[in-house]
């Protein structure tokens, strides 16, 4: 069987989201497919994401945009390590297709670093990116228009197909996009289970507060008591507030837990703003105006989810009852069916099969 080489950028856990529910597909379609995962992502999380075998292997394929916390983006920080990264690309490139002829790759599938693209092209083997933004156009936006950009487009353009999932950026300039079906892994609802764990009655609510995969915290012991609600949050922040519950604690997993919860808080990214839906959990969120992919996922959670804005200000001080109940009160919408990770394994499967 052939090997997958797979790259999935660390620059938050939307791009875990994304592909781990096509490699879980694509394994069954090939169960002797040997896969590699590249990625600076915990080994843990992608192990509790990727149920299809896999080698793991430490990597840094693409430099995303240093941040500050989860909503604040450090430009000039994010511009110097560009420059480093690009100061010998063709070097860089060279060294990037060694390494792919030492794992024998025979095909290479990224979200969404370019490196290793431009590294399968430069030794003329398969490969294909994958993601609802791409890092060409969140670098313009921060960075500008000059040779830097043009080499990561280039990478892009040059793939045998940049697979844009729904919602996404426009990406109008790549001339090999393919548009592909919303992706999301669909938890189980063990509400039932959560209630006796925590000894909560049938009216209480529960509320997941996840930030995604970027280093930051809320001040929750700040924020007030709200009667009947209690927070899931992740161990990491050392909470000490009476109605949070630290989320690892419980024996389930986190897509679950996600699957169980009456309200998601959270700031826009595709990982939350499509499984949720999906799960029919509605969603608060912060607002996130200065970056480029917002106004693609938020437009599409507005037709396909509940969902509600809060201010920046309101959610570092806890004040998100009023939102919530109106959160609550809203209709239930259809619920979308995300049949974009069969879409892309099949796509995937028929490449390397032949």
């Amino acid at each position: 069987m052939p090997h997958l080489v797979v790259s999935i950028s660390g620059h938050g856990y939307g791009h875990v989201a994304q592909t781990a529910p096509i490699l879980n597909r694509l394994h069954r379609l090939m169960p002797q497919l040997r896969i590699t995962v590249r990625s600076a992502v915990p080994a843990a999380h992608l192990h509790s994401r990727i149920h299809a075998p896999f080698e793991h292997m430490e990597s840094h394929g693409d430099i995303g945009m240093l941040m500050s916390s989860a909503l604040d983006v450090r430009v000039e920080d994010s511009r110097a390590a560009y420059r480093t990264f690009h100061a010998d690309w063709q070097s860089r490139v060279d060294d990037e297709a060694g390494l792919l002829r030492e794992l024998g790759a025979d095909m290479v599938f990224s979200n969404v670093g370019y490196l290793p693209l431009a590294g399968a092209q430069r030794i003329g083997i398969p490969n294909a990116a994958l993601c609802s933004l791409n890092w060409h156009d969140i670098y313009r936006h921060y960075c500008g228009d000059d040779h830097i950009a043009a080499q990561i487009h280039e990478s892009y353009a040059h793939a045998d197909a940049f697979l844009r999932a729904t919602p996404g950026m426009a990406m109008s300039d790549l001339p090999n996009l393919v548009p592909v079906a919303p992706i999301a892994d669909i938890g189980t609802n063990r509400r039932d289970e959560l209630n006796k764990l925590l000894r909560l009655s049938g009216e209480e609510k529960l509320v997941l507060v996840s930030m995604g995969g970027i280093s930051s915290r809320l001040p929750m012991e700040r924020w007030p008591h709200i009667d009947g609600v209690r927070y899931l949050v992740q161990a990491s922040w050392q909470v000490d507030h009476p109605d949070a519950v630290v989320l690892e604690s419980l024996p389930v997993g986190f897509g679950d837990l996600l699957a169980s919860c009456d309200a998601l808080l959270c700031k826009p990214g595709y990982g939350s703003f499509v499984e949720a839906p999906c799960g029919e959990v509605p969603i608060l969120y912060v607002g996130r105006p200065d970056w480029p992919e917002s106004p693609a996922l938020i437009e599409w959670l507005q037709r396909h989810g509940r969902c509600r804005e809060v201010s920046r200000q309101a959610l570092e001080e806890g004040c998100v009852e009023a939102e919530l109940e109106r959160l609550w009160d809203m209709p239930r919408p259809p619920v979308p069916v995300p049949t974009g990770g069969e879409q892309v394994a099949e796509w995937l499967a028929a490449r390397l099969q032949d």
